[in-house]
């Protein structure tokens, strides 16, 4: 279990994220308010940050306590980004591996964190790990769930899966090879934010334009943090919030011939869910905290008969069933 945070806005200090906060990253390490599972994250901590002008992120990650590391208040206090992604970590399973296995983890322009624990680790997710290229096995940073779960998330990556389509479909195969699992998902590459609430808590502060912040819990009282729901795809960039619900993979038989009109997710389903932001409607509806209505996507055209449909989840007739998007927003 870990509690992360991935911000995206103007240039702040690490500390006015991390630290000063009433309910900041920093204090979350030993009191956090709505951790499911465990109460202390003490077995590390990590930030990685995002320089002008360099898409390729700094990290700075310790095998202790954040509150014990002396060094990290001056890195907080002089160092300034307009992009980050930090965990404190609470280890599954007690080991070695030291400050390699403390998010975030990172492969060129993106930063990672895994929130939860695989079920069954390590057995549960052997086959997973065959179908890697070897590559990619020996070079994993360290030997607990988090790190494998990285690689496999990676890997699509590499594939040329976009952000949220690499997360959705890694949380959805783990989650049928080792059903229980928790699997919130952080990724950032800078630019957008990518996460997945899988059996804990998830939310979202959004000022448009300016910032958004993605975090387990939030760091203070404002009113406007958003609690995204179980079994949730989030994409996020600096003006928009888009949610997508996942399917468990425990449920697609119970609703095989259910109509489904909310965006819904298969492993074996390639199409990403996540769309360009939806620019905001010019008059929103009110009582909703600023957010604008639903978008509804225009219904997918029949292919031609005797051609195999690139999709294999569901039937046809929610293959043709027209899909909302919903576009949350937290101020306008």
């Amino acid at each position: 279990m870990c509690r992360h945070l991935a911000y995206l806005g103007p240039a702040e200090p690490l500390g006015r994220l991390l630290v000063e906060p009433a309910h900041s990253l920093f204090r979350q390490s030993w009191a956090p308010r709505r951790q499911r599972y465990g109460t202390v994250n003490a077995d590390g901590f990590g930030v990685g940050w995002y320089a002008e002008e360099d898409p390729v992120p700094a990290r700075y990650r310790r095998a202790v306590p954040i509150w014990g590391d002396q060094s990290f208040a001056d890195l907080a206090r002089v160092v300034r980004t307009t992009a980050l992604l930090a965990a404190v970590r609470d280890a599954t399973v007690a080991g070695a591996d030291g400050e390699a296995a403390a998010a975030p983890f990172a492969a060129g322009p993106w930063l990672f964190s895994h929130n939860g624990a695989v079920a069954g680790w390590p057995d549960s997710l052997a086959p997973l790990a065959c179908s890697l290229p070897p590559t990619e096995l020996l070079s994993l940073e360290a030997r607990c769930d988090s790190a494998l779960v990285w690689a496999l998330v990676l890997n699509r990556l590499r594939g040329g899966d976009e952000e949220g389509q690499a997360l959705a479909d890694t949380v959805l195969e783990v989650a049928a090879a080792a059903p229980g699992s928790r699997l919130n998902l952080l990724l950032t590459s800078g630019e957008t934010i990518a996460a997945t609430a899988w059996g804990d808590t998830l939310w979202y502060l959004a000022e448009p334009g300016r910032r958004t912040v993605v975090a387990s819990e939030p760091y203070d009282d404002d009113p406007h943090w958003q609690e995204v729901p179980d079994r949730t795809l989030l994409a996020a960039s600096r003006t928009d919030v888009l949610l997508t619900p996942l399917k468990d993979p425990r449920e697609q038989g119970a609703r095989r011939n259910t109509v489904n009109r909310t965006p819904t997710w298969h492993p074996h389903h390639r199409r990403s869910p996540v769309r360009e932001p939806v620019p905001s409607h010019p008059h929103p509806a009110r009582g909703h905290h600023g957010r604008g209505p639903a978008r509804r996507r225009p219904a997918r055209p029949r292919r031609p008969p005797g051609r195999r449909p690139r999709s294999t989840w569901g039937d046809r007739q929610a293959q043709d069933a027209s899909a909302e998007v919903v576009l949350r927003r937290a101020r306008q």
